[in-house]
């Protein structure tokens, strides 16, 4: 295939090469320069060519992959610029072009889409994401925690299903316990909760249980979880959530 731009931002979905697009897949293969997260590119060291060159960095580097890849892409390589799941959902495509608007780079860029991780973790549990919903990170390193609870409130209070990134890690510990007691004041004990750990990974873990119910300690960074709503139930080891039309 002919590239036709620069920069290419790509959300490599969960993790996994059978759930990358087949742009996504076709652009890996062809650009001359691949940058992103050292884990990220582990997932797709298979479709690594022996002459592609690759520049990856660790936790809390994305600033610095992002002006390394925008600087390579004026240099006149094609880059692709990864991202795990959608690179437009706490992805690096807002960075990007944060960027390069601010020193006015001339730069031609296409985001490929991926699949999310609150998609990829609807798909195992079943149909927990019908109605409308919401995605929140509890991660306060880019968000006051203040902020954050007052949109686990909001969205507590208006009966969205919620999906919670980067829920718990070794050092945050408590801001899962305290969305589980906001939500607590506004849904149901019984209301179902999805858990699921490595998404379409080696490894993936998958839990149905409820509100009231759910293990903390069960959860951490690789974990996304999917609150119902009030409408939403458990069949089969399925959490459903009725679109609206009556069957």
């Amino acid at each position: 295939m002919q590239l036709n731009k620069d920069l290419y931002i790509i959300g490599i979905g969960p993790g996994n090469l059978s759930d990358i697009s087949r742009r996504a897949y076709q652009v890996l293969n062809e650009v001359d320069v691949i940058v992103g997260y050292k884990k990220y590119i582990e997932c797709i060291k298979e479709l690594i060519g022996e002459d592609q060159q690759l520049y990856s960095s660790g936790m809390r580097k994305e600033v610095e992959r992002v002006e390394k890849a925008v600087e390579l892409a004026a240099e006149g390589k094609k880059v692709a610029l990864i991202s795990s799941g959608d690179a437009g959902v706490y992805g690096m495509a807002g960075p990007a072009f944060e960027l390069i608007e601010k020193n006015d780079i001339s730069i031609t860029v296409e985001v490929i889409a991926g699949i999310t991780a609150a998609n990829a973790a609807a798909a195992v549990l079943g149909a927990p994401l019908m109605h409308d919903y919401a995605v929140i990170s509890l991660s306060d390193i880019l968000t006051p925690w203040e902020q954050i609870k007052k949109r686990l409130k909001a969205a507590a209070e208006a009966d969205f299903i919620t999906t919670l990134y980067n829920p718990r890690s070794s050092k945050r510990k408590t801001q899962l316990k305290e969305a589980k007691k906001i939500f607590l004041k506004h849904r149901s004990p019984d209301t179902p909760v999805g858990i699921v750990r490595s998404v379409g990974r080696d490894g993936e873990e998958i839990m149905i249980t409820t509100l009231v119910e759910m293990p903390l300690e069960k959860v951490d960074m690789l974990t996304t979880v999917i609150i119902g709503n009030s409408n939403t139930y458990i069949s089969d080891d399925k959490i459903i959530t009725p679109r609206g039309y009556k069957i």
